[in-house]
């Protein structure tokens, strides 16, 4: 790990602003990812700024009946608090299929949001990747690619985004909360805050230099059948092959939201008014466009089955 400084943050505004005026700073928060790339020297921040003394800490209700999560409110907060479990179970049930106890127990919200992918090329230092070193090349065309991305990819990256917290907000159309550089605050609809590959999969989100996610905003509760199914290779501690985030209504119609097939939690809100007819319907509008591996094709079988799956068990 390289040498860097450290300082503890006094508030959301000065935290953005050193950050804006340095481009080798980072946030450091509950660690558990950034920590990591740094010891393989992936991230090579020359600064680290704390922001767990920043009071972004609280789950409260909004004026209009829906819930304010602070950025620093750790996953397993999150899972067991009452209200998050009474009218977002989605939510608890998707942050409860991440990672493990002690690692729910330092990650933060907006952490989870922030993961970079685990694709294999992007941790291997040896090999060629865009995401890690711009203009590389990507080492997963043409690789191994079975755990990788199957739609919205693009010829200089096929990764995924890893978090599953990210997939049910994405269903649940969350809002990032952010702070600006030069103090103004901004709201982000979770549809616009990652984004695809491109010709620069080294950019992830829409955040600006130094911008400071604060809080995630989730509207008033929606009911229905609430379900998230993770198909993974080993039954825990393990990412997603894919999943499902989905809410179903009585009448068969609802939301549905994919991880482990995109550079992006990926939701086709128009595929969704397919869902009374079943998975298969759904599921072509769903992935139209994708562009497969060989490796990887069955990932679009595999979205199919679990979603006629989910639907079965929300009709009961």
């Amino acid at each position: 790990m390289r040498a860097f400084t450290y300082e503890r943050a006094t508030s959301v505004e000065a935290a953005a602003r050193v950050a804006a005026s340095n481009s080798q700073a980072k946030f450091i928060a509950g660690g558990t990812n950034l920590l990591d790339l740094m010891k393989l020297e992936i991230e090579t921040p020359t600064h680290l700024i704390d922001v767990n003394g920043l009071g972004l800490d609280a789950i409260e209700e909004t004026t209009d009946g829906g819930l304010r999560i602070g950025a620093m409110v750790r996953n397993t907060d999150l899972a067991a608090h009452d209200t998050v479990r009474r009218d977002y179970p989605l939510l608890a049930r998707a942050l409860l299929a991440g990672a493990s106890g002690q690692l729910r127990n330092k990650a933060t919200t907006a952490g989870n949001l922030l993961q970079r992918t685990r694709c294999p090329y992007f941790y291997d230092t040896n090999q060629p990747c865009n995401k890690r070193q711009p203009g590389s090349g990507c080492s997963a065309i043409g690789g191994f690619s079975r755990q990788h991305a199957v739609i919205g990819v693009s010829d200089a990256c096929i990764a995924t985004h890893p978090s599953d917290m990210a997939v049910a907000m994405r269903a649940l159309d969350a809002v990032v909360e952010t702070v600006t550089s030069d103090g103004e605050s901004r709201s982000i609809a979770i549809e616009d805050f990652h984004l695809l590959p491109g010709d620069t999969p080294n950019i992830e989100t829409v955040l600006e230099p130094g911008e400071i996610i604060t809080a995630v905003t989730l509207p008033p509760p929606i009911g229905g059948r609430q379900i998230y199914r993770k198909v993974r290779d080993r039954a825990s501690y393990a990412f997603a092959l894919i999943s499902i985030a989905a809410v179903i209504h009585s009448d068969g119609k609802g939301r549905v939201a994919v991880g482990g097939v995109a550079h992006k939690p990926w939701r086709v809100e128009e595929a969704e008014g397919h869902l009374p007819d079943g998975a298969r319907a759904t599921v072509t509008t769903l992935l139209d466009g994708a562009r497969p591996t060989e490796q990887n094709t069955f990932k679009l079988d595999l979205v199919e089955r679990t979603l006629s799956a989910v639907i079965a068990e929300a009709r009961g």
